[in-house]
């Protein structure tokens, strides 16, 4: 099994960390600098992708992560099963995409779109929904400890979010000094450690 994409994506990093315990192959490849060998594996250029062992492609990380934990029943144990924890923990890990898909919005406006083509209203748009995203994270996130008692995939999933939009808009984050105490918290594990945000890292191989 392998799963295609950079560990600087949100996305990429939030499968690798929850399916840690999974064998997988991590291939760092870019959507930009190798855009024909990606396309080749999937040619809607979408990261993360997973190639099964039967060789069917996957994409959209939460479909992923649904193929994987129906895989691998051990990896259930990331979501918790009280019916009180289980709804808080999938809210927050809502909150979590969707700052991860605004970020990458802001991010590719900023890096990719000429400036001549800026289009103001849709950028304070998505950054206003960026900012309610974390603001609400950085409410609801613990003080101490996790989400449910132990680490699990919406832990995983909220500092991704903050991790990215650290590196890529850091002016914003310095608002939200919870969700960045629960990030920094997060990012002193082991895991986290062996798999950075960081462009052409690999994830290490899960045994």
């Amino acid at each position: 099994m392998q799963l295609i994409g950079m560990l600087d994506s949100p996305y990429v990093r939030r499968v690798a960390l929850i399916a840690s315990g999974v064998p997988f192959e991590h291939r760092p490849v870019s959507l930009f600098r190798h855009m024909d060998e990606f396309s080749r594996i999937n040619p809607l250029l979408k990261a993360p992708t997973l190639v099964t062992d039967d060789g069917v492609v996957l994409i959209d990380s939460t479909l992923i992560l649904d193929y994987l934990l129906a895989a691998y029943p051990a990896m259930r144990a990331l979501t918790p099963s009280s019916p009180t924890d289980r709804p808080r923990a999938f809210r927050i890990a809502g909150l979590a995409l969707a700052a991860m898909e605004k970020a990458v919005q802001r991010h590719y406006e900023r890096a990719l779109r000429p400036a001549e083509k800026l289009h103001q209203p849709w950028v304070d748009r998505v950054m206003s929904q960026l900012h309610a995203g974390l603001a609400a994270l950085d409410r609801e996130l613990p003080n101490a400890g996790w989400i449910s008692g132990g680490l699990g995939l919406a832990d995983i999933a909220a500092a991704c979010a903050h991790g990215f939009v650290a590196s890529m808009i850091r002016d914003v984050v310095r608002l939200y000094r919870n969700l960045a105490a629960f990030s920094t918290r997060a990012e002193a594990l082991p895991a986290f450690r062996a798999a950075p945000a960081r462009d052409g890292v690999t994830a290490p191989v899960a045994v």
